[in-house]
């Protein structure tokens, strides 16, 4: 046999370096033929903790540099931490018919809870409704009920409000916010309407459109709560529950009112609007939802955004003009102890 100690031809000699490790365990450090010895430098790595079978663990803290914790030898294990989202009720490869299923199970559940939802401004003519809804941007619809019966006393028909005196017409509609812009826009489509129209107000899109102050969502409350011609009416309201309730991840309210009326029949357009816009103001509000007091929580992927608790959620409820949150069999508890009462027929009270 050859002795224990041997240089062969090309082959470096074995020298083993005892370096005393944790616990009394030394560590061997070996430079293996062919390759180059395996040294850590501080300046150019990040401190590395490596455990060696039946071995000490060496570690070495690189200066400024946050450890990387490695696993088996040879396989770096980053530790990496995910954003953390929310829980979904609503799979993420969602079929186009189960969207479709979905939303209109939905709009059922809040035709129950809202059977005579209603646009909440009062009119009494196509004229009163087309400015009412000009005046509702940018504030609420009981401001402007309050506001327009002074507006409309003094100047009853479009031909009255197109000779109007401005200052005056600011002074009444300061109330409603943005008073300035919304004067020019009821004096100039009350001009429009007297010049191109003969003072009536015309039922079809495209001439709404060009009137002063009228976009698509005026122009479809017009149609559809006057001329019942259906639209969807895309506000602030419908736009926060239709992302919530992920019909669509649009962002422009033309491609919204596109995206949605491909969920559901034309017929159902105007009511389906009414009865989002009702449950955004009474439960699904836009800083903190009663979702503990929502009934088609089951239904919600955004179930959890607001407060859970069902007695902290009922505290949150609103009530507006017509009643809270309709007439409906079997309402949910939270409902009666919040004093919902039904609401009235459109034109009653």
């Amino acid at each position: 046999m050859a002795a224990s100690k041997a240089t062969a031809s090309g082959t470096a000699a074995s020298k083993p370096a005892a370096k005393s490790g944790a616990s009394g365990t030394a560590v061997t450090k070996t430079t293996a033929p062919g390759k180059a010895a395996s040294k850590t430098v501080a300046s150019r790595t990040a401190a590395a903790k490596t455990t060696a079978p039946g071995g000490a663990a060496s570690k070495t803290t690189a200066p400024g540099k946050a450890p990387t914790k490695t696993g088996a030898p040879g396989t770096a294990a980053t530790k990496t931490t995910a954003p953390r989202t929310p829980p979904t009720k609503t799979p993420p490869t969602e079929s186009h018919t189960a969207l479709v299923r979905r939303a209109r199970r939905i709009d059922r559940e809040l035709a129950e809870i809202y059977p005579y939802a209603h646009p909440e401004l009062d009119f009494e003519n196509s004229f009163q409704l087309l400015v009412a809804t000009v005046l509702s941007a940018q504030t609420t619809d009981l401001r402007v009920n309050q506001t327009t019966p002074a507006l409309f006393a003094k100047y009853p028909t479009p031909e009255d409000l197109a000779v109007a005196n401005p200052e005056e017409v600011e002074e009444i509609l300061r109330p409603t916010g943005f008073f300035r812009a919304k004067t020019r826009s009821v004096i100039g489509l009350s001009k429009a309407l007297s010049e191109e129209f003969g003072g009536e107000v015309p039922g079809r899109l495209e001439d709404l459109v060009k009137l002063p102050g009228v976009g698509r969502k005026t122009a479809f409350v017009v149609l559809g709560n006057y001329f019942g011609r259906p639209g969807i009416t895309v506000d602030t309201h419908f736009q926060r529950l239709v992302h919530r309730w992920r019909w669509t991840a649009e962002k422009d309210p033309d491609k919204i009112e596109a995206a949605i009326g491909g969920l559901f029949p034309k017929a159902d357009w105007t009511m389906l609007s009414h009865h989002v816009i009702f449950h955004g103001r009474r439960i699904c509000h836009a800083r903190k939802p009663a979702c503990g007091a929502c009934p088609i929580a089951p239904l919600c992927p955004a179930y959890g955004e607001g407060e859970t608790d069902p007695e902290k959620a009922k505290k949150l409820l609103k009530y507006e003009k017509g009643g809270f949150p309709g007439q409906r069999l079997n309402p949910p508890q939270a409902y009666l102890d919040a004093g919902g009462i039904p609401a009235p027929p459109l034109g009653a009270g």
